[in-house]
């Protein structure tokens, strides 16, 4: 779906827009949120500026509590620190508050995510050791799939990005299906929402597939499940998001356009 980052749809309001909004409803007020940089700490930030003023903001570089007033460029920007409750070292980060469960969401992006929400991260193609794309790789994403009490990935929905089997597993969804995390000693509940740029996809309970149960103003079924490398699952009450808010779009715009020292 080539442009459908940018491509209205619907008045007033872009696709790109409609994920990063939806994905900051996704985070509840008071909740402690391990951040990915990109879209996951935009959409945080988000949340932060208007439902959820008291959304606890955790990053991999051991800034918890940050309060940004513009996107940080990388888990190491000073602002992150300089806005945070609290500074504490990476290994206090992962050994005393991720891998124990003290934190209640993980939210990731991904370059390939599988019908059992498995990410990678890492190599695309087969061969790992000669791929066709050397990706950035794991980070804390492992980590955080494994042990937050839920993981919300955001990710723009492609044949390229929606594949049928990941290259590669870098963080750990549901495996093959059910059963899978327990055998594998991961203590999180996994993925609880996948969040595109055309809809909001659910683990079947059952079966722990992923499930298309919303979609996107302006965006068909046709569309959905032609840009999925599987045949896409869908929820017999399947539901409309609602649009983007005036406040929830001045807040997005104003985040995404201030510079330091604004």
């Amino acid at each position: 779906m080539k442009g459908a980052q940018t491509e209205a749809a619907a008045d007033g309001f872009t696709r790109d827009e409609m994920m990063t909004v939806a994905a900051a409803r996704a985070l509840p007020d008071g909740a402690r949120c391990f951040v990915g940089i990109g879209r996951p700490s935009t959409a945080a930030n988000l949340a932060r500026r208007t439902h959820a003023p008291d959304l606890v903001l955790i990053y991999e570089s051991g800034t918890i509590g940050a309060k940004p007033d513009r996107l940080p460029l990388s888990i190491g920007d000073g602002i992150l620190a300089e806005t945070a409750d609290t500074v504490v070292s990476v290994p206090e980060i992962f050994n005393y508050w991720l891998q124990p469960g003290r934190i209640d969401i993980g939210f990731l992006g991904a370059a390939q995510i599988d019908r059992h929400a498995n990410i990678n991260t890492t190599v695309i193609g087969a061969d790992y050791a000669d791929p066709a794309v050397r990706l950035p790789g794991a980070g804390g994403a492992p980590e955080i799939a494994a042990s937050c009490g839920e993981v919300v990935v955001i990710v723009p929905q492609s044949r390229r990005t929606f594949v049928e089997r990941v290259d590669f597993v870098t963080s750990v969804g549901f495996g093959t299906g059910p059963g899978d995390r327990q055998r594998l000693g991961l203590h999180g509940r996994g993925p609880t929402l996948i969040i595109t740029d055309l809809g909001l996809l659910r683990p079947d309970p059952d079966t722990c597939e992923l499930t298309l149960t919303r979609l996107h103003p302006g965006v068909t079924l046709d569309q959905v499940t032609a840009a999925t490398g599987w045949p896409l699952k869908v929820a017999a009450d399947l539901d409309t998001t609602a649009e983007p808010t005036p406040r929830e779009l001045a807040a997005l715009r104003q985040l995404l356009h201030a510079q330091p020292g604004d």
